[in-house]
């Protein structure tokens, strides 16, 4: 989201910059206080001072020292932003509500220009309009008509085939064959009726050759046709191949910002449908689009040559039709949009149910969801059926006016032919010219629909595919085998970053150290823990890991040495080998059944029926929740990590088991620095230091017997479960 609009070189000269002074955000101030819509006016935030600019004019100038905050504040279809200070509240200005969310930044963008950093606030939440032409945007990052002058449509498509040069030189050789024998047809039958059949002798040889020629044009015809779609629809299949391939990659290396920011429908979609699009046009449109210019050209060329009179009368409703269709080129774009993000929403829907079945069953909620999905597919069939309506109606009338001609043609020509003027044969191959290129004008003004079906699916995949990771390895970022220290400096960290949900950590941990993360729900506990695996980066200060920035560390190799074992694990659709073998593909049997002997999972895997083999389900959930868990230890133990997460790992565990995995996670402890959160604060007891995360900072630091001393909030948390306990012995 743009959070620094340009400024024109007179509004530039009005805010009057200082040397050294830079402009850090400029949002638009589009109402005037009347609730009226206005051009040219900002507010212009630079490192030192807050610009009001009204139409051209300067109207306001504050130093950002002597102010504690500004603020905005959403209104009925508008927002206002203001100053706070100096005992006092002074408005700034208006603005419509498409800038709500961009106003907000501007809170924590001042605090940070306040506390003397020169750090600047980024947004990466998507644009809801164009920022150039104002549309609405369909789906995707950018502005397919603004974008599409950029790159454009065309470029992007012969990217696509240029892989597969070899394949798209023989499909375009029989394109040409398919010309030259469907231009040769009807010579052929004008001269068997000229020069044969209205001849004043009979030559049956020259009949018998002419049909002979016939047969074996429309046998070629067919032949190159069939070898024509099979190897467009070959080349389709391999090109959805890669472009599904390349969406499957771009989508795992994105970071999950991008990805929470996305229904799982809508991915799906883009992966699937609009990549089979893609084989659809080439199979269907493709293999006949090249073929059908070059015959349209040639058999128009000719007409003109036979009777350039007739010829224009075969023409007359033709540019009607092509105007017809470039005319509503723009309404079929927007139908095949607005079709595909119903059926994004569709996907999601039914994703959900399926996804949680089992919570539906248990609330008796089977009817609601049918009727919320019923009414999220009836929304894509009215768009849906709205669509094949249009194109029922729109493709028959012009099909119909094209044919309007055909009786034109024959008229017309049938009264020269009797006067004389042409010969019947030449009659009968005009005519057939001319239903060729009727043929071929209706099948182009069928192109539009195809093309914008293309065009959607392209502008979807290429929204995904130009995508660049936020979490990415940095230029010269290199392995570094992790000791175990982590140090937090100055890190604060917001998933909309105007909402900071951690605020100046300051922590360092020591190789080999145990940190138990303690807090009430929403302080930042997991949100640190997804800093640290560096899932997402800080947006102010850094986390240094041996000293070295996170940053600097390349991806896969700082992955490579994490393990996690989460309060509710993963199990992919498997067995329960390749499920504890995923993280570390190359473990051999031996090494798998000793992590699942460390992780108490070896005895129950041995009670199933197929032992390691056994089938697991989808999600796991052919296993109890505990076996699942001890699945996931047996796995973070196989990976044999530098660095530990533990969240809430032993949560699931009945008494006796949580026992036994409490001295498995021991001796997987030993010697690696782990992060641990647990609720039941008696689990932590034996860390090497508890951190109190409370109002989004640290709040106390130290042990166990430590922070009981202290009697603050950890000696509170303390106090209320045993309250807890006490009252459920009691009952």
């Amino acid at each position: 989201m743009i959070l620094q609009y340009e400024l024109t070189e007179e509004n530039r000269r009005l805010c009057a910059l200082a040397p050294g002074e830079e402009i850090y955000y400029c949002l638009p101030l589009d109402l005037d206080l009347e609730g009226r819509y206005r051009k040219n006016s900002f507010l212009v935030m630079t490192d030192r001072r807050i610009l009001v600019l009204e139409e051209g004019v300067l109207t306001g100038e504050y130093l950002i020292g002597d102010w504690d905050a500004i603020r905005s504040e959403p209104q009925i279809g508008c927002g206002i932003v203001y100053l706070e200070g100096q005992g006092r509240q002074l408005l700034l200005g208006r603005y419509s509500a498409r800038h709500l969310t961009r106003f907000s930044y501007l809170r924590r963008g001042m605090e940070i220009l306040k506390q003397g950093r020169r750090d600047r606030v980024v947004s990466g939440e998507y644009e809801r309009s164009c920022p150039k032409c104002g549309r609405a945007l369909p789906g995707t990052r950018e502005c397919p008509r603004c974008a599409g002058k950029k790159e454009g449509i065309l470029p992007t498509f012969l990217g696509m085939l240029r892989p597969h040069r070899a394949r798209l030189a023989v499909i375009l050789l029989l394109m040409l064959a398919a010309t030259f024998v469907t231009l040769a047809n009807p010579a052929i039958q004008r001269h068997l009726v000229d020069d044969v059949l209205t001849a004043p002798e009979k030559d049956y040889g020259k009949a018998y050759l002419c049909i002979f020629f016939m047969l074996v044009m429309s046998v070629g015809i067919t032949a190159v046709n069939v070898g024509k779609s099979y190897l467009c629809a070959r080349l389709g299949s391999y090109i959805s191949q890669d472009q599904r391939q390349k969406l499957f990659d771009r989508i795992q290396l994105l970071s999950l910002s991008f990805i929470n920011e996305r229904s799982p429908g809508e991915l799906m979609n883009r992966i699937v449908q609009d990549t089979a699009r893609i084989k659809d046009f080439m199979a269907d449109v493709f293999c006949n689009m090249f073929t059908v210019v070059i015959l349209f050209v040639c058999v128009t060329a000719y007409m003109l040559v036979l009777d350039w009179q007739l010829a224009l009368i075969a023409l007359a409703f033709a540019p009607f039709s092509v105007f017809l269709s470039i005319a509503w080129r723009k309404n079929i774009r927007k139908r095949f949009h607005l079709q595909g993000i119903k059926s994004d929403k569709m996907n999601s829907s039914l994703q959900d149910v399926i996804s949680g079945m089992a919570v539906v069953k248990t609330y008796g909620q089977e009817g609601r969801e049918a009727a919320h999905f019923d009414g999220t597919a009836e929304d894509f069939s009215r768009i849906q059926r709205g669509n094949e309506t249009f194109f029922a109606l729109f493709y028959p009338i012009l099909t119909f006016l094209l044919g309007t001609g055909t009786y034109l043609v024959t008229f017309f020509g049938g009264s020269r032919t009797l006067e004389g003027g042409m010969t019947p044969g030449e009659l009968l191959q005009f005519v057939s010219y001319a239903s060729l290129m009727y043929s071929y004008v209706g099948w182009l003004s069928n192109m539009p629909r195809a093309l914008m079906n293309l065009v959607t699916s392209l502008e979807r995949i290429g929204d995904v595919l130009t995508q660049e990771p936020r979490i990415r390895d940095l230029p010269g970022a290199k392995p570094h085998p992790i000791r175990g220290e982590i140090c937090f400096r100055h890190a604060s960290f917001g998933y909309k970053s105007y909402q900071p949900v951690l605020e100046d950590i300051n922590l360092t941990v020591k190789p080999g150290e145990m940190i138990g993360l303690v807090g009430a729900s929403g302080t930042g506990k997991s949100t640190m823990i997804n800093l640290i695996m560096h899932l997402y980066e800080v947006d102010d200060g850094e986390i240094l890991v041996d000293g070295v920035d996170i940053r600097q560390i390349r991806l896969e190799d700082y992955h490579r040495q994490i393990g996690v074992v989460l309060q509710e694990n993963f199990l992919f659709a498997g067995t329960i080998l390749n499920n504890i073998r995923f993280a570390r593909p190359q473990a051999s049997t031996e090494e798998i059944i000793r992590a699942a002997k460390m992780a108490n999972a070896h005895d129950f895997i041995c009670r199933t029926p197929d032992g390691y083999n056994t089938y697991v389900g989808e999600h796991g959930y052919n296993l109890s929740g505990g076996e699942r868990q001890r699945i996931a230890i047996a796995r973070a133990i196989l990976h044999d990590p530098r660095l530990l997460i533990l969240d809430e790992a032993t949560a699931s565990l009945d008494t006796e088991s949580e026992f036994l995995i409490q001295k498995a996670l021991g001796r997987l402890t030993a010697g690696r620095t782990t992060f641990a959160i647990a609720h039941r604060l008696s689990t932590l007891k034996d860390a090497d230091r508890l951190v109190v995360i409370d109002g989004h900072r640290i709040a106390e630091v130290g042990t166990h017997e430590e922070l009981l001393a202290k009697k603050g909030i950890y000696y509170g948390l303390v106090q209320a479960q045993l309250q807890m306990q006490g009252k459920k012995q009691e009952q």
